[in-house]
This record gives C-alpha cells, structure tokens and sequence, in this order.
C-alpha cells in the first residue's frame, strides 16, 4: 500500500514539474474564412478548447515526448498535427477541408451557425426512416419550420401558404420539374430525388439567394456524393425495393441508384375498394471524372415509369355528426389506367480556372409523356343512417382522354470566385420548353332519374372540358450575388446580396428581382445570431398556370393566354437563433417570423394534388405568420426536432376578400429519434404531423365559394429499426462484404386518424349538395430489410 502511495506522490510531483504549454492559432477553411466553434483538444489529456467566431483558439497543456493535436468540426474532414516535445508558446494555424464522404456518417457534436436563409438539414440515418412515399428526402422536408403536407401518398407540401408548385428543386445545380396531369397521391411515383445517392440537403422557406430560380416560395438544393472506394445497399419491404451500388477513387466516382415502389398494400385501407395495381420503377447514375486538377466533368442521367392501373369495385363511406350521420354506398364499373414516363439528364464540366475561382458549363433535358385514361361509372345511395332515409339514389360517368408531352433543354454557364471576404457568383441561362396538349374530359350525373342539370330539350353534363394546344418558348436567365463576411471584435456580419433578370419569349416579360439577406453574430454572446432577408421574387408561368377556361353552352373549352404576367412576391424575412447546451447535449431554438406582399395572383383550385388555374392575374394577397423551431440532442447522441407555425394567407379577387386555398392557419410538425438504454443495436424514429384544414367548396366554382374548412391533418408514424448484424470493422470475415443488416418495422398512421384528401359532391333532385369525404390511407404495419455492403 506504501509503494502505491510513493508512486501517486511522484507521477504527481512529475505533472507538477513538466512544462506547460501555450497553444494558440486559427481554424480556417479554404477560403481562408474562419471555422467557428471548431473542436481542438489533446489526444490523452482534459486540455483543449472550441474555436471562437474567428476560428481563433488557445489553451495550454502538459508537455509531453510528442503530443497529437486533433481539429474536428461537423461537415469537414478531421485534422491531426503531431508537436515533438513541444515547448514556450507555440502558434499552430490549420486549414479544415470539408469532408467529401456521407455526412450521415458523420456525429454532430455541436449546432451549426446558420448565418445566411439556407439551413442544412440533419439526413443521419435517411434511408432508415419511415417513409410511405418512398421519397424520404421529401418526407423529411415536410417536419421542417413553415412546412406541411396535406397528403401521406405525395411528396408534395406546401411552404409559408405557397402551392406545390412555387417549390424549386435543384440536383447538383440543376434544376429538376414533376409531371403536370398527377391529380391524386395514388397516382404518384418516385420523385427523382434518390435519397441512397445524396450526401447534403440545403432548404430555405423562403428568402433565398438571387441564385436561385423564380420561384415565390421554397429552394430544396441536393447534393450528389462521391463515393470513395467501394460500398452500396439493397432494401426490400412490403412497399418496395431499392438497390444501390458506388465505387470511388481520387479521380473517378460513379454510382447507381434502382427503385421499384407499390402502394398497393397502402391503398388497401382506403374507403374505394378494388383491384389497385400501382407499379413505379427508376434507375438513376451518377459519373464524375477528374480529368485534371483543373478540370472535371460529371453526367447524370434518370429514367422512370411510373404505371397506375385501377378498377373500383364498391365504396361504402360514413361521415357527417351524431345529429346528422350519413351513409354513402357506390357500386362501380370501369376502370382507370394512367402512364408517366420521365428522362432526365445532365451533363456538367467544370474548369478551376484559378486557385479560388471555378467555372461551370451545364447542359439538361427533361422529357415526360404523361396519359391519363378512365371510364368509371359509379351507382350510388346517399342514406341518412339517424331518419333511416333515402336522400338520393343516383348514377354518375366519368370519362378522361388526357395526352401530354413536355420536353426542356437548358444550357446554363456559371462562374465562382472566392476570396478573403468575398463570394461571388454570377451565370446565365438560356432554357427552351415545348408543350403538346390533348385533353377531353367529361362528367355525367343522373340523379332519380334526372339528369343533372336538368333540362327538358337536351342531354347535359356536369362538367366537360376540352384543350387542345401548344406551347414553344425560350427563356434568359442572368443572376448575379456576393457574400461579403466581416470579423470583427462585434462579431461576425455576412451578407447576401444580388440581383437576378430573366425574359420569358411567350408574353414578352422582363423581371427583375433584387435580393439581400444578412445574418449578425454579436461578440458578447457568441450563442446567438440574428438573420434578415427581404427581397421580390416571382413566379414564371407554368404550362397549367397558361391555361385560360372559356366555358360556353356545349362545354369549356382551353385556351393559352399570351396577357399572362409573372405572379409577384414581396418578402420580408426576420430571423433569431439561439444555441445553448442542456445537459450537457446541444440545443437550437430557432424563431422566424415572415411576410409576403403578393400582387399579379392568379388563383387556383386544388381537389386532392390536381391544381386548376384561373389562367388570369385576377387577384392580390398576401401571407403572414411565424414559425418556431427546436432542435437537438433530446436523447443523447440521436437528434430530433418539433417545430410550430402560424399562418394567415389571404387574397382579394374582384373586391372580396377570401383565404387562399393554402391557408392552414397553424401547424406542427415533429421528427423524434432514440436508442434503445444501454445498445445502439436499436433505433426507433417518429414522424409526427398535425395542420389545420384548408377551405374548399363545390367542384368548378370560383374561391369566393369555398365558405368551408376541411378538418385538420393528423398523422403519427413511428419505426422501429434493429441492427441484426454490425461488422463496420469486418472483424466478421465470414461476412467480409457486409457492413450492417437492418431489420425494421413501421406503423404508418398509429392512431387511425381518418383524413381527408377531397370530397365528391352529391346533389339530389331538390338541389341541395352533399360533400362525402374522401378518406386517405388507414392504419398499416410495413416490414423492412435494409442490407449496407
């Protein structure tokens, strides 16, 4: 016992006796821009100590034969620098390069400092998650700050009261389009985004770069990774499978991404009975060659098919309240197929032209061909189930013939430069779009023996619509920006600023919009930082957004309205962040609060997805509202988040004053993860979803008739994952080529919250109108297996 007290005493006296050292130095990236909040420390000692807002750091040490000092920060690659019998006051200056693998590999230790309106989102374990859609990138968008979704079949959502289509998408700087005639959830395939192919996700709600197209609402900006050696994954579930497969080295990288999706297993929950046969399938690569340390090009190409073939049998739905309860019964003959077939493709080199400056030659080709076909009648009973009456006994035709071919080139031309201080980004774009349109669509209803509307001397239908057009047109696109950074002793201030122009060929438009942002990081409290973003953004004319109705006695018929301007989008965005730790675990409460001043609206209905136009400027509005979110280590080592908005949209359409079909009023979106106690062999995730309802009102009528609000949107998924086998240090050499095996299990709709995506309307002979809910997708268990190679 003496002998182990003597040699405490005398490692003790040797601690105190060694030598003390002073490091100091700056963390920078290769810009030469501070790295904030990076990690330093000393391998084997308590010493070490995070960057300031200038990357700056000190601390001291015990000295030692060799000491190894490690750099490390989330989003870049660690850094190790070894000091031999190190001594005095030493200054160590290290360049950080950003990390070039999966950032899903990636544990984050500390909250990034978001200083500009560009957040990146946490994809940590994003092909393990739930997901009904098979589009998981999407589906995590929609539990972001000022997001929802109305509809678990989509990856659609609407941002800040904005619709689907005012959401910009971009693939390693390219931007990326949907199909046009999708009208419903079921009838959605996969997105192109393909989650096994991304390393990085950047989103804004609303305030972003001149960089970016023109649209009024959101950017959702995807990053390709470049993987570095070999590695790939195969799933399969009951909704499912995809396969992936990448190889990688200094100078090469290709990957390959093949999907097949079903809902039919999701669909068998649904009120409509039938034989639902829902097939999508894509495959995707991804190729980059480094020629050169100064050039490089890169290719990626996507194909897809998507097929939904339906025949209804029966639907039997009950709605209304305890004092007015009905009963709706449909028996149907007919069936429905639709066909959507994409291409997509691009061709990228890019040319370092200088040691901070890059220059970016694109090339891109979308191609759809999109057919909708249906012929379904339907003979119902509307009983009133308290009277035990019969209110209407009816039958009902729908026919569609739609044909659609859309084909876009694009040729853009992008330049780069980064300095000290500075980031500037300039390019142009020169795009050309072509539409052919052939669409017939009717509807007949016969309600007691009448036709409705009834008339005496004729046949007549409900609705019957006929467009026949096309559409060829080129569009100019100029965009210039910097980002100027400035560290002083007050702190850190960025700033955004930019302008962008663009000439459409069709209606002969010019618009500018000038954009500034900037975010403020005080000295005194580091933890905090305070954004704002103003600017007027528009939205460009889709083909839908071009087709004007002109309803005359034997029908509407479509025409193209060349008068068509720009929708306009005056935002102001105010932003505060704060970062703060809680037991011992990284936190950040996020606040923004926005509005838009909208001028040039041209309004629109929306029945499920299918989005129908004015095709007229006719209205003005605006949106307003705040949105709140928190974000962190609720568990240790698992990040989640829950956020909360609040939101008024509303529009002016010939002097009455009428929400906008977006206009939600509140939501809540949440995205819990957590291990298991003492095992990281399993992992649970919950997807939480709660949104006001929206207005609607009777089929073709005008927004200033949608009196009634839809209920609110209510949906909880939760999935259970377990690592059947770990051999990340192939310590298992039977299983050499095999990473991990996951099993899982997911509960779609826990609570069997029954929501609703439309209504079909029903009216009787003495005119009175009946709204039948369409119910989306009850409670479903899925099974998975996810193997990483």
């Amino acid at each position: 016992m003496r002998t182990k007290i003597l040699l405490f005493m005398l490692c003790s006296c040797l601690m105190m006796v060694a030598e003390e050292v002073t490091l100091k130095g700056r963390v920078t990236d290769k810009s030469g821009d501070g790295v904030p909040l990076c990690l330093v420390r000393v391998e084997g000692q308590m010493a070490g100590a995070t960057a300031n807002l200038k990357g700056e750091y000190s601390f001291s040490f015990q000295s030692a034969d060799s000491v190894w000092v490690v750099y490390s920060m989330m989003g870049y690659g660690t850094r190790r620098r070894l000091l031999v019998k190190p001594k005095g006051h030493l200054t160590l200056n290290i360049q950080m390069v950003p990390m070039e693998g999966d950032l899903a590999e990636v544990t984050v230790k500390e909250n990034q400092i978001q200083m500009g309106q560009n957040e990146r989102v946490n994809i940590t374990d994003l092909t393990r998650m739930t997901s009904t859609t098979g589009n998981a990138v999407e589906e995590l968008i929609t539990t972001q700050a000022g997001v929802s979704t109305h509809n678990e079949l989509s990856s659609q959502y609407n941002v800040r009261g904005g619709s689907f289509d005012e959401n910009c998408v971009y693939i390693n700087g390219v931007e990326v389009y949907r199909p046009l005639l999708i009208h419903s959830g079921e009838q959605e395939g996969l997105s192109v985004i393909n989650p096994d192919m991304v390393e990085r996700v950047d989103f804004s709600a609303g305030g972003f770069e001149a960089r970016y197209g023109d649209k009024m609402s959101s950017v959702l900006d995807i990053t390709y990774k470049k993987p570095k050696g070999w590695s790939g994954s195969g799933q399969l579930s009951l909704l499912g499978a995809t396969a992936y497969f990448g190889y990688g080295n200094k100078r090469f990288s290709f990957q390959n991404g093949f999907r097949y999706k079903t809902s039919k297993y999701l669909l068998g929950t649904m009120d409509t009975k039938g034989e639902y046969s829902p097939r999508f399938l894509d495959y995707q690569m991804y190729l980059t060659w480094r020629l050169s340390p100064a050039w490089e090009v890169s290719l990626l190409g996507y194909i897809s098919e998507n097929k939904y073939n339906f025949i209804p049998e029966d639907r039997e739905t009950k709605f209304g309240t305890m004092y007015e309860a009905h009963e709706f019964k449909v028996y149907f003959d007919g069936q429905e197929e639709d066909l959507f077939r994409t291409l997509f493709g691009t061709l990228q080199v890019k040319r370092r032209t200088s040691e901070r400056s890059w220059l970016t030659a694109s090339f891109s080709a979308f191609s759809t061909k999109e057919r909708e076909t249906y012929d379904i009648q339907g003979q119902y009973w509307l009983d009133n189930t308290l009277a035990q009456t019969q209110l209407d006994v009816a039958t009902y035709m729908t026919h569609a013939r739609n044909l659609l071919k859309s084909n876009q080139q694009t040729m853009r031309l992008d330049w780069e430069r980064n300095s000290d201080k500075h980031r500037i980004k300039a390019g142009v774009l020169w795009k050309h779009e072509a539409v052919e349109e052939n669409s017939r669509e009717w509807e007949y209803r016969d309600s007691a023996g009448y036709s409705m509307p009834h008339r005496d001397d004729r046949l007549n239908v409900v609705y019957n619509l006929k467009s026949v057009n096309d559409i060829s047109s080129h569009q100019m696109e100029l965009y210039a920006q910097d980002t100027w950074r400035k560290e002083s002793d007050l702190g850190v201030l960025s700033v955004n600023y930019g302008l962008r122009l663009s000439y459409w060929s069709w209606n002969k438009e010019w618009l500018c919009s000038p954009r500034v942002s900037l975010g403020y990081t005080p000295a005194k409290n580091d933890r905090m930082t305070f954004r704002l973003a103003t600017g007027l953004y528009y939205q460009r004319p889709f083909y839908k957004e071009l087709r004007d109705t002109t309803t005359t006695p034997s029908g509407t018929v479509v025409r193209l309205n060349r008068d068509i301007k720009s929708q306009r989008s005056f935002q102001v965005v105010l932003g505060w962040e704060y970062r703060f730790r809680l037991g011992e675990r990284p936190f950040k409460f996020t606040a923004e609060a926005y509005y838009k001043n909208q001028g040039n609206l041209n309004p629109y209905n929306v029945d499920n997805l299918k989005i129908v136009y004015y095709g007229r400027n006719v209205a003005d509005g605006y949106v307003v509202g705040a949105d709140f979110k928190l974000y962190g280590e609720m568990v240790p080592g698992s990040d989640s988040w829950i956020s909360f908005g609040l939101m008024k949209a509303s529009m002016t359409i010939d002097g009455k004053t009428v929400p906008q079909p977006t206009d939600q009023r509140w939501n809540v979106n949440m995205f819990f993860s957590d291990y298991f106690p003492h095992t990281t062999r399993w992992k649970l995730f919950l997807k939480a979803c709660f949104a006001g309802g929206l207005p609607y009102g009777a089929p073709h009528t005008g927004l200033e008739k949608h009196v009634f609000r839809s209920t609110a949107y209510k949906r909880v998924d939760i999935g259970m994952n377990f690592r059947a086998l770990n051999n990340e240090d192939r310590h298992l050499r039977r299983f050499n080529a095999i990473r991990n095996i996951w099993i899982g299990v997911d509960c779609f709709n826990v609570f069997g919250f029954n929501n609703v995506s439309g209504y079909f309307w029903v009216t009787d002979t003495q005119g009175h109108q009946y709204a039948v809910p369409n119910y989306l997708t009850n409670r479903r268990i899925n099974g998975r297996v996810l193997i990483e190679f």
